[in-house]
């Protein structure tokens, strides 16, 4: 019987309602080693210098790591408005003691640049993001986005364009399991993967090319994405980083218990990791 050490971590998704301390304190009494902050929930969004260090401070004194601050978008257009605010949030991460910036790009039905425009603007933002990044020692996940309109929907894309630049050190992917399906992609790249990003998908309705942010609940029996098959074949791989919880769906949120609620899908996964 296979068995496997799954080191889980809190995307600040999972209870928007949280301030970033509360998040980081959550994560400490359930014995979990990280967490993600974000600058899109609304009041308890880093978005200053001040905030970050507090939520630092806190992260520093219960033993949890900042992994990212979520996101700059869409990175892939690159232009001053977007050196401007990746410079800013890389202070903001470097600030609270995190390790790196999570990099998503644009998600646009309008959008119709050619695949070789596409490379060339991916690539141009890669190069200018490890100037960015480097002054500061971070690192950058770039995370692909399985919508059928997204300017970047495989990992695949993103390993080359990386490779080409050699920026190998610099960057790393995030494995997100909802847009992993989405995306309908096979290949896994476990040794290029920096971050895993999890969450289910249970409305039999939904066909793939459908779900949308909102569908995204936690990881439980009926999920639909294989999660749990998809973990097993990244540690079997060796990914060896944290799995963060990413759940965007209101009822989520809307939880009286969400600590409750992780731990049963906590509990759920590992339990299938181990069959």
């Amino acid at each position: 019987m296979a068995q496997y050490d799954v080191k889980f971590a809190l995307n600040h998704m999972v209870c928007p309602r949280w301030t970033p301390q509360q998040l980081i304190e959550v994560a400490a009494e359930m014995g979990l080693g990280a967490v993600e902050l974000r600058n899109d929930v609304g009041e308890n969004s880093i978005l200053d210098l001040e905030s970050a260090r507090a939520a630092g401070q806190r992260a520093r004194e219960l033993g949890i790591e900042v992994l990212s601050i979520n996101a700059l978008y869409p990175f892939n257009i690159w232009n001053e408005e977007r050196a401007a605010k990746a410079d800013e949030l890389a202070q903001l991460v470097d600030a609270a003691g995190g390790r790196g910036l999570v990099l998503c790009p644009l998600v646009d039905a309008d959008f119709s640049a050619t695949s070789e425009e596409k490379r060339a603007g991916l690539e141009k933002s890669l190069t200018a993001l490890d100037a960015i990044l480097g002054r500061y020692s971070l690192q950058g996940f770039v995370e692909p986005l399985g919508f059928p309109i997204s300017s970047l929907r495989t990992k695949a894309e993103a390993v080359a364009a990386i490779q080409s630049l050699g920026l190998e050190k610099r960057f790393g992917l995030v494995h997100d399991t909802f847009h992993h399906q989405g995306a309908g992609e096979t290949a896994l790249f476990a040794g290029q993967t920096g971050l895993v990003h999890i969450s289910g998908v249970e409305d039999p309705a939904l066909g793939f090319d459908d779900m949308l942010d909102p569908h995204r609940l936690l990881v439980g029996e009926h999920d639909r994405l294989d999660n749990v098959g998809q973990l097993s074949r990244l540690l079997v791989d060796g990914y060896e980083g944290y799995v963060s919880f990413e759940p965007f769906a209101e009822e989520v949120h809307a939880l009286k218990d969400p600590v409750e609620a992780l731990q049963q899908s906590m509990a759920f996964i590992r339990a299938g990791l181990t069959r």
